[in-house]
């Protein structure tokens, strides 16, 4: 009986801890889309750690589920997250949730052969052309439109794997996309000579942010959200925001186990 009630005991040891701390475990629905969020990163990516870090400076312990994009969505608008990671800010989301302050700068670019020099400055500067591009994924509403004018071809797949191999064989000219994204999909896919065919025009096709968002239906989510910019501002004024992504450009997020990228369509 001794050691049955000292077993016990121990096991309640690291709740009863957590209790007297005040710390609390906060849910986080989120998709995979290294090198910013992944199951098969350290500190499952950069902006998964960055938001681990600022929850746990306001006393909370984060867990993140990876879900397909949709799931991710639509569980935490039920309530059964405490808030999901990262989007785009669209006005129709906004009746299921409350956006943070703006947490990735993400800027996109066209990826393209090195044999076929590309230049650009604007839209009508691709006219004829081929381009790749993500199942159901914005480029903003300015490229958006300018699609639905039907001046370009974009053959929409799966994910970047596919994308760059239509590249590679010239069956498209250009894919536009996250510069921090594109090049993490061809370290972890494609071999040195493959990769140093590659390169991505300066120009930004679009820069855009990226948010955490909390669900309106639950009923703590206004007094998290203002804790968690407060935190998030802090970061930034004292430079500790940008050491993160620094450390993403010296390769301190790197694969543990290279794997396929999810062939999902990308919703963000």
């Amino acid at each position: 009986m001794k050691w049955k009630n000292l077993f016990v005991a121990l096991c309640l040891l690291p709740s009863l801890a957590a209790q007297a701390s005040g710390q609390r475990v906060l849910n986080i629905s989120v998709g995979d889309w290294p090198p910013y969020l992944s199951s098969e990163l350290k500190h499952n990516g950069v902006v998964a750690h960055l938001i681990s870090d600022l929850f746990a400076d306001e006393g909370y312990r984060v867990e993140f589920q990876f879900l397909p994009w949709p799931r991710a969505y639509s569980a935490a608008a039920a309530g059964r997250f405490d808030a999901s990671a990262v989007w785009m800010h669209k006005a129709e989301r906004e009746t299921d949730f409350l956006f943070s302050a703006p947490l990735l700068d993400e800027q996109f670019v066209f990826f393209h052969l090195k044999s076929l020099p590309f230049d650009w400055q604007r839209f009508d500067d691709l006219t004829g052309m081929t381009l790749g591009g993500g199942l159901e994924y914005s480029y903003g509403p300015d490229f958006d439109a300018f699609l639905a004018e039907g001046k370009v071809k974009m053959e929409r797949v799966s994910s970047d794997l596919q994308n760059f191999e239509k590249l590679l064989k010239e069956r498209v000219v250009l894919y536009p996309q996250e510069i921090n994204v594109g090049y993490a999909a061809l370290r972890n896919h494609f071999s040195d000579a493959d990769m140093a065919k590659i390169t991505h025009h300066p120009k930004p096709l679009l820069v855009n942010l990226s948010y955490l968002m909390l669900p309106k239906s639950l009923e703590g989510s206004p007094a998290l959200l203002e804790r968690f910019n407060k935190r998030l501002q802090h970061y930034r004024d004292s430079g500790r925001y940008q050491r993160y992504f620094d450390d993403l450009q010296q390769g301190r997020y790197q694969l543990e186990v290279p794997d396929a990228l999810p062939d999902e369509p990308l919703i963000r």
